[in-house]
């Protein structure tokens, strides 16, 4: 079904699978089977824009990488026989040791139908509460300080009061590169408004370009800057006397505590490493702007102590009394597309369903008579991190992993991959291989982005539609199907006799009412809807109680989902790393997201032009550090945690500070050798919501002694082993390959020569130097097309590489001046470079962009208007900026 709104268009409305700002998507189906996709101008998310990864959204929807029909062993079987082995075991398993013995592990990737039958199963059903997401990962702490905020896990605003503030704090989150689109509307806002902008985050990120503020504060110490700002709140006469009486409990408590932790804005500032003046500023900004909005993301969360960071800030709008009015509000933003959405249905191992909990008997009593399940669970079930350790040491003895990728995202991942190795019983629902995968007894192919059905939450609570436009691949079926295949076959089939997922979004509507009575927030009654209203869904709100009226923003009448019907303030002191550096482990590393990549790049990864802006992992290192450590752009830096080894090219930078390192989260066993940040993350937890601290690590750096390196230009899907590090990226028609090693290069080239194919001598050029240290090789097809091409080479002395992609790509059979030049890597005809691409969204390159500087493009907006780049997310805004200043300081010398 077409659901534009025009009966003549050929597009689909449906929602992107990326970020939690949940933004509008029309797809289209060509003829040929090809998917094009643009923004839906009237989504009221993003209003027609889409960031690079949406853009390019069409070109991940191929069989490349899918698994396409189930497997037992990792061998080929039926549906019949892989769920009746998934059903057989778990209830085998539960009978044996309990229902606590076995255990999900799903995603914010999942739809809320997806969503609402796994935990329907397992607490329900099975009767435990070991269901845990990868939300815990990047949401925990802000549905931990919400409910003790507020009594229930609701985000008060709407996106519209970025637009309609005066004010907004963006701390914790790179909200230019994580939540483009967002950003773009703060931004348009801003010049129409002047709205003033304040960053706190300890990079200087992307983000940090366009703001007036900039608050680089020590890692960890948020919640003295915030009780700072408390204290400065009460002594400036900036308190809503009125409405902490009439609407909040705890203040006192509250504002002792922040008076004895952060008594003058001189102690915050030392203690925080920033300026005195900046302090003062940033505190007079919020003390006298009424349209504050205070946005917060994955750096205030993923922290040892990220729910007192939430609180601290909640604390401060509840003491200005500004939360539910336009342009006011605290505001957790997302990170995944359905994280809330995972939320509402009880996807948290700590939850129930419908934010009822366990802590509540009442609660517990509501869904078993809902579900008509007295087997229900009646206590928590294990957070994530200590899920997998109980998969570790045998507790849990099955699991079932749903859309994510543990063995690389969790933090402390190697003890992740030995509990998978050692788990009885492993079931992966995924639409590709992972690194997870490979420990999986039983796969089952799920339907991917465009293929499946239902709805998502964003960060606003707005519920949007996902729906299908593309035939399932292969034998693969949709998640809420396969978990209700499951449920029937261990005896549950009454209460999972769903005919699609309009049925399945139905109950959960009606749950979320059910004995509600205005005691919780979260109220789908009135949408309860049939299968065509729910065909024809447009993106609304929650709640949507029946028979009321419809209110975007909550708590503007002051009243809170709590016993008193008061918000609660919390008393809250800063408090010490759970680790922090010291003589073996001096530098504090953070991790996070690139631009152009998304989770561990199963779906980005596969796509040429996101991977064209950060082709490699590397590691950001101060200029100070990299004195420090001998350290230079390029190298190969080993970096050490008490919980493992990784390797990433170093990047020396300002943009991080002295004693702090930076290292993106992406990078799996899929595209590179031992890179993933999650190899060194610490375990250490929040006490409250259980969420990983992985936003600062203790860990050493040192430089590899690198003797040789290799590129590897193939159309062919390889693994490589035995080196000491590589890394890949997608090209047009193929991959390229970096290689490097500490042996010795003849050694080298025996290593990288090990991974061409057999070909007959008429299709190979090759040469090596009499010194065994240069090796260059070219191979064509039966076409007499480029099909493999390797060099390898002393550090630094690689040729150029990027005629020979063009090649790859264009699979154009080869001149006879063509041939001659391929071991140079130069054409023999004059070929523009691009360079490194910098705008995704419109494939243009550093090259272009500098030669639109020379000549005389002197803004954003002018590169823009010639080149395009820059003009639809705007993510690549600030590194266009950067070019424009090095093409200036070039002309001034």
């Amino acid at each position: 079904m077409s659901a534009s709104g025009d009966p003549t268009a050929a597009a689909v409305r449906t929602t992107c699978p990326y970020c939690g700002v949940g933004c509008g998507v029309l797809a289209e189906v060509a003829a040929d089977g090809s998917v094009s996709v643009r923004g839906d101008p009237d989504h009221p998310a993003n209003f027609g824009k889409l960031c690079s990864k949406g853009s390019a959204l069409g070109e991940t929807t191929g069989l490349d990488g899918r698994v396409l029909h189930p497997e037992i062993g990792s061998r080929q079987a039926s549906w019949d026989d892989a769920l009746d082995l998934v059903a057989k075991r778990f209830a085998d398993t539960i009978a044996a040791h309990g229902p606590d013995s076995v255990a999900f592990y799903v995603s914010g990737q999942l739809l809320t139908e997806d969503y609402y039958v796994a935990n329907k199963l397992m607490k329900g059903f099975i009767g435990s509460g070991n269901i845990d997401t990868n939300s815990r990962l990047c949401m925990a702490s802000s549905v931990a300080g919400h409910r003790r905020a507020f009594g229930e896990d609701v985000v008060p605003g709407t996106y519209e009061d970025f637009e309609q503030a005066d004010l907004v704090v963006l701390t914790g989150s790179n909200t230019a590169w994580c939540h483009p689109i967002l950003y773009q509307r703060l931004l348009s806002a801003r010049r129409t408004r002047g709205t003033k902008i304040v960053v706190i985050d300890p990079r200087r990120t992307a983000t940090v370009d366009e703001c007036d503020l900039h608050l680089a504060l020590k890692s960890g110490t948020d919640v003295l800057l915030f009780n700072g700002l408390l204290t400065h709140l009460a002594r400036a006469n900036a308190i809503d006397q009125n409405y902490v009486a009439a609407s909040t409990s705890g203040f006192a408590e509250a504002l002792s505590a922040a008076m004895a932790d952060a008594p003058s804005p001189a102690s915050v500032a030392a203690a925080c490493g920033l300026a005195d003046a900046d302090v003062r500023l940033f505190f007079q900004l919020f003390a006298e702007t009424q349209r504050t909005v205070t946005v917060y993301s994955q750096g205030v969360n993923q922290s040892s102590r990220g729910t007192d960071k939430v609180n601290a800030i909640i604390n401060c709008h509840l003491a200005t009394g500004r939360i539910g009015r336009p342009g006011v509000g605290p505001f957790s933003v997302t990170g995944q597309p359905n994280a809330m959405g995972g939320r509402e249905v009880g996807g948290l191992a700590n939850q129930l369903a419908a934010h009822m909990g366990f802590e509540s008997p009442e609660d517990i009593d509501r869904v078993a008579r809902f579900w008509r399940a007295p087997n229900i669970a009646r206590r928590p079930g294990l957070k994530a991190v200590d899920l997998f350790r109980a998969v570790g040491d045998g507790r849990v003895k099955a699991l079932w992993v749903m859309g994510t990728n543990p063995a690389v995202s969790m933090p402390d991942a190697g003890r992740v991959r030995a509990a998978l190795k050692s788990c009885d019983f492993v079931v992966v629902s995924d639409i590709t291989r992972t690194d997870t995968t490979r420990y999986a007894d039983v796969y089952l192919p799920a339907a991917g982005w465009g293929e499946k059905d239902g709805t998502v939450t964003n960060s606003e609570r707005r519920i949007s539609r996902q729906r299908a436009f593309l035939a399932p691949s292969g034998e693969a079926r949709p998640d809420w199907r396969i978990v209700c295949d499951v449920a029937r076959r261990m005896g549950f089939g009454d209460a999972f006799a769903y005919d699609g997922p309009a049925a399945i979004f139905r109950e959960h509507a009606a749950l979320s009412a059910y004995e509600n009575g205005g005691r919780r927030v979260f109220d789908l009654g009135a949408m309860a809807m049939d299968d065509a209203a729910y065909d024809a869904l447009r993106p609304r709100h929650w709640p949507a109680v029946a028979g009321s009226v419809y209110h975007d923003r909550l708590f503007a009448d002051g009243r809170f989902p709590t016993p008193d019907g008061r918000a609660r303030f919390i008393a809250i002191r800063q408090d010490r790393l759970a680790r922090p550096v010291d003589a073996t482990f001096p530098i504090a590393l953070n991790t996070g997201r690139l631009r152009d990549q998304w989770h561990t790049m199963t779906r980005t990864g596969r796509v040429p032009r996101l991977s064209a802006n950060a082709p490699e992992p590397t590691i950001d290192v101060s200029t100070a550090d990299a004195v420090t450590y001998g350290l230079a752009d390029g190298d190969l830096a080993r970096v050490t945690s008490a919980q493992g080894t990784v390797r990433a090219k170093v990047r020396v930078t300002d943009a991080v500070p002295s004693g702090q390192a930076f290292l993106p989260m992406h990078w799996s066993g899929s595209f590179a050798t031992n890179a993933a940040a999650g190899s060194v993350s610490t375990p250490d937890v929040d006490p409250v919501s259980g969420q990983p601290e992985l936003k600062h690590t203790p860990v050493r750096i040192a430089r590899e002694e690198v003797n040789w390196t290799a590129a590897l230009l193939t159309r062919r899907d390889l693994r490589p082993t035995g080196f000491v590090h590589w890394s890949r990226r997608a090209i047009e028609g193929g991959w390229a390959y970096n290689l490097c090693g500490t042996e010795t290069p003849d050694q080298g080239i025996l290593l990288a020569r090990s991974l061409l194919p057999d070909v007959r001598p008429e299709h190979l050029v090759e040469y090596r130097d009499r010194h065994g240290r240069t090796y260059r090789a070219a191979m064509l097809d039966e076409a007499g097309t480029l099909a493999e091409a390797l060099f390898v080479a002393p550090t630094g002395e690689l040729p150029p590489r990027d005629w020979l992609h063009l090649l790859i790509g264009s699979r154009q059979p080869l001149s006879a001046a063509e041939r001659m030049a391929l071991l140079s890597g130069r054409s023999p005809v004059p070929v523009a470079s691009t360079g490194r691409i910098v705008c995704s969204c419109f494939n243009v390159g550093v090259n272009q962009i500098a030669s639109a500087v020379a000549a005389g493009c002197s803004t954003v907006e002018e590169v823009g208007q010639s080149l395009r780049a820059g003009t639809n997310c705007g993510s690549c805004r600030s590194e266009i900026r950067a070019i424009i200043d090095a093409g200036r300081l070039q002309a001034a010398e």
